[in-house]
């Protein structure tokens, strides 16, 4: 059974039937957006661009703290309307769907001014005296913008949010399986302001979004899986498009033995668990220094103990459904690798046959090893996997032996050494003493190494990547250029002595750098 199915055609339309992850109920039916729709939408991108593009930071700042006044207004629906298709917990929803998704809008709005300003820049050398350079930052154009089920809201509000506040317009895609979440983003913007066509989120499958990626767009912004990504990475490098790739994780827990165990134990089921696990910095693999591991071990099992699962408890839930039953399915199969291969289930391990929907028992995993799936391949599910390690040593070593490259964390009382600890891991990012928060930070640039990705996003770098870097030079006196045209042996000679005074004869060329 699916959690959305191919229904038919409509007007040439794809139809797509949905189901709960909570009651494998149908919930509705979306109409995919064909070539054609996708057209029209990134034509009137196009068309209104330039108009949007003319607006004041102030202006578009207004519309986004409105939009964050919103966003907190309606708490409760927006909850409710991703939970009703993902069937994730409720306080994940409240933290990542609503808080993160304010907290990014107020940010926006008040900085993006201060990162796109025009500036004037110190020019080294001799030419310091006559040129002047000025630094002017304009947007693309129209962004293409595809993301996922796993933060269908919160993923399409901040990418939508930098976009726009840098003077493109949007035309956008969330997944299949959560449409009307991704699709919420759009109405609060339109309630908070922001005019028709600025940004669109089309309701569709994989052709909608291929047909995106393929359309008169000036640049990608894609968050998915590692086989998608590279798909849209030679699309987009066959018509020389610039994109931006958020993809898989498989990211490494580094417990030292100095470190705080009860918090580490903590961190070891947030960091795994959160949002059902269903996030690509989420922690997939736990290396924890022998002279500590069991005492670890017995922290983690006791601290996840009566961990409650299913909608009826609310904000008391801690493990939600599974999103799409696709996920569920590799999450068996990788549990069921690890055990075949001689890994030890501790807890959990199957599904929970006491709801009804798609959901998985909370699971820790112990005698784990690299020859196993679920160590190193992306398992995006509720399952802790813990592997004794000699030292910090093995545990970087381990820890690099990965495909994969997002984010990490690292557990030590000693913070300059779990800075240094960090610094040796091959990842995007990484976290001491807490669960992966680097996106949840605007002023981190996010961004993956290796096959979790290509660039940056967040921060004043992701607004940035929305832009053209613009360097203008401006002379700064006037008559003869030197050194123009005829050309003669004579100017040439005076260039000699010139550069010999520079770089030779005295140290001034270097004193001007």
């Amino acid at each position: 059974m699916s959690i959305y199915e191919n229904s038919g055609m409509n007007n040439g339309r794809r139809l797509l039937s949905l189901k709960s992850p909570i009651t494998l109920e149908k919930t509705s039916e979306i109409a995919c957006a064909n070539h054609d729709d996708v057209s029209t939408a990134i034509s009137n991108a196009r068309e209104i661009q330039p108009t949007w593009s003319k607006t004041s930071f102030a202006q578009r700042a207004a519309i986004m703290n409105d939009a964050c006044r919103l966003v907190v207004k309606k708490a409760d629906m927006i909850m409710d309307t991703v939970i009703a298709e993902t069937g994730k917990a409720r306080t994940d929803a409240m933290s990542m769907e609503v808080f993160s998704v304010a907290d990014s809008l107020c940010y926006y709005a008040k900085n993006t001014e201060k990162f796109l300003q025009s500036r004037k820049r110190k020019i080294h050398g001799v030419m310091r005296f006559t040129k002047e350079l000025h630094i002017a930052y304009k947007p693309l154009g129209v962004i293409g913008l595809i993301t996922p089920w796993n933060g269908p809201f919160v993923l399409m509000m901040n990418q939508a949010c930098q976009a726009i506040m840098a003077g493109n317009t949007v035309v956008a895609k969330g997944s299949e399986v959560t449409p009307y979440s991704s699709k919420l983003a759009e109405t609060i913007f339109l309630e908070a302001g922001l005019p028709e066509s600025v940004f669109q989120v089309l309701l569709g499958d994989g052709e909608t979004g291929a047909a995106i990626v393929n359309g008169d767009i000036d640049k990608i912004s894609f968050t998915g899986s590692v086989s998608t990504g590279r798909k849209v990475a030679e699309a987009c490098a066959q018509k020389l498009k610039p994109v931006t790739l958020e993809l898989g994780g498989n990211d490494a827990m580094i417990v030292c033995a100095d470190a705080d165990l009860d918090r580490a134990a903590q961190g070891a089921w947030l960091g795994s668990c959160m949002n059902t696990g269903h996030y690509c910095c989420g922690t997939e693999r736990i290396y924890v220094v022998e002279e500590i591991y069991d005492i670890f071990l017995e922290k983690v099992l006791a601290a996840g103990q009566n961990l409650k699962q299913g909608s009826q408890h609310g904000f008391d839930e801690s493990i939600g459904a599974v999103f799409w039953d696709k996920q569920l399915e590799i999450i068996e199969r990788h549990v069921s690798d690890a055990k075949t291969k001689g890994a030890t289930i501790h807890t959990g391990g199957s599904r929970n046959d006491n709801l009804k929907g798609l959901y998985y028992r909370p699971t820790v995993i112990t005698d784990v090893s690299n020859d196993m799936d679920i160590m190193v391949e992306e398992t995006f599910g509720p399952i802790l996997c813990i592997q004794k390690v000699q030292d910090e040593a093995e545990a970087i070593m381990l820890a690099n032996d990965s495909k994969y490259g997002l984010n990490g964390n690292v557990w030590t009382q000693d913070k300059a050494r779990g800075i240094q600890l960090a610094l040796q891991i091959d990842t995007g990012a990484c976290s001491i003493n807490d669960m992966a928060m680097s996106y949840g930070i605007p002023e981190a640039p996010f961004g993956g190494k290796k096959n979790s990705g290509v660039g940056q996003v967040n921060g004043k770098k992701g607004v940035r990547g929305y832009c053209h870097e613009m360097p203008i030079i401006v002379e700064k006196r006037g008559g003869k250029i030197p050194n123009g045209y005829p050309y003669s042996e004579k100017t040439a000679n005076n260039m000699i002595k010139f550069m010999q005074l520079l770089w030779l004869k005295t140290p001034i060329g270097r004193w001007l750098s």
